[in-house]
């Protein structure tokens, strides 16, 4: 999931703005035309006559007429602009993509349930989210889409291709797959459900103790997504688990795609002591870094913690991940994050928004996320014969390593 502060901003793009009314009114908007040329900003001079000539010539020429749609290609042309930066998280909704992304965030949909990203311009699963129709599929973190039903993926961008999959209850999607370990691509076909993304569960995990019995002193914390509610939910997990015979905590994030930053501060200020830095915003340039901090309550300060990261791990996972290990040496376990490490803000435009990335993050001691990721402390790779006998030997490390301590 991309990255976001908290607290959406109430704002309009000026310059997009601008160029949405001089179509929207026939270009009858007058704003600073100097030769042609429309003023931007007293500094910023762009010329928009090769723009006008195409759409008059489209207007005038186009052979369907029927088919041009002034609103949509006011999106479009916003699109293409946003595009051009390269930046795959920094996006346009229209006003139906907004409600999709809105959906997104408060964790329920309809579609297949997988998160997905660009990893060196190849359309990726980030992480099929649990119990959804893309995880009860087969697939896993780090497949490569090559097709949705017959379309390619090539020069797709994310919002592309999350409209194509996405769909009504009870529809059929057909996914192309390659994955690492396979000779060919295969064809998975998935029947769309209601996705009700989960934040959090936790259990009691039994391990041996000194005398040969067995102990449930490990809470294990399985963590989904940062999603709005997921402060909530760790707490009040939190407060379950501290009434319980629990003296050591794996967390587990891996598939987990990222979600807000409130969220993931929140949740390290229960693992570290206040003040203690999460992450760092740099804005880039000579622009003055940003420090967020911990801000309590600091209830697990002194259990032991174990980290278990995979390739699904991304965003907020690889801040709250980064965290616990620069600042109280916690151990990562599992496989590189994803490296998802920007800043997204999204701005509330007069139709659809704008998700667009300021800063990129770094942790606490300085480490570059994006396209870096996270390398564990203990490499440990899920095999295709794991996945297929049930077994979990990162998990397992992270019991082993707990018992020690």
């Amino acid at each position: 999931m991309l990255f976001l502060k908290s607290g959406i901003k109430k704002s309009i793009i000026l310059f997009l703005l601008i160029i949405a009314v001089l179509i929207g009114f026939g270009f009858g908007y007058y704003f600073g035309e100097i030769e042609g040329k429309r003023m931007v900003s007293p500094s910023d001079e762009l010329d928009f006559s090769l723009f006008w000539e195409v759409y008059n010539t489209l207007q005038e020429k186009y052979v369907e007429p029927e088919n041009f749609d002034s609103q949509k290609m006011i999106y479009g042309a916003i699109s293409g602009m946003v595009e051009s930066l390269g930046d795959p998280y920094t996006v346009f909704f229209d006003p139906e993509e907004a409600k999709i992304f809105e959906e997104d965030v408060k964790g329920v949909f309809e579609g297949v349930g997988m998160e997905i990203g660009l990893r060196s311009g190849q359309l990726t699963v980030i992480a099929p989210l649990e119990e959804t129709p893309a995880q009860k599929a087969g697939l896993r973190a780090g497949d490569k889409i090559m097709k949705i039903d017959e379309t390619l993926t090539v020069d797709i961008s994310i919002d592309e291709a999350v409209k194509l999959i996405r769909g009504p209850k009870g529809t059929e999607v057909s996914l192309t797959i390659y994955r690492e370990d396979w000779e060919e691509t295969k064809e998975i076909k998935i029947i769309r459900g209601v996705i009700e993304i989960p934040s959090l569960d936790w259990e009691l995990l039994v391990s041996p103790g000194e005398a040969g019995g067995l102990e449930d002193n490990i809470a294990y914390i399985k963590l989904y997504q940062f999603s709005e509610k997921a402060s909530y939910d760790f707490k009040s997990a939190a407060q379950d688990i501290l009434n319980s015979p629990a003296e050591k905590i794996i967390l587990d994030l891996r598939n987990n795609p990222g979600g807000y930053l409130g969220v993931a501060q929140n949740i390290a200020g229960w693992f570290l002591e206040k003040g203690q830095i999460v992450a760092i915003e740099d804005f880039g340039g000579d622009k003055e870094q940003e420090f967020y901090k911990a801000k309590g309550p600091e209830k697990f300060l002194s259990y032991p913690v174990v980290v278990l990261i995979n390739q699904g791990s991304a965003s907020g996972s690889e801040i709250l991940a980064g965290a616990l290990r620069d600042n109280r040496g916690v151990r990562l376990v599992g496989e590189k994050s994803f490296g998802k490490g920007t800043v997204q803000v999204l701005e509330e435009l007069r139709e659809g928004s704008l998700k667009v990335t300021i800063a990129n993050w770094l942790t606490p001691n300085g480490e570059v996320l994006s396209n870096e990721g996270l390398e564990p402390d203990i490499k440990i790779e899920m095999t295709r014969e794991d996945y297929e006998k049930e077994k979990d030997p990162q998990l397992e490390k992270a019991i082993e390593i707990l018992r020690e301590m």
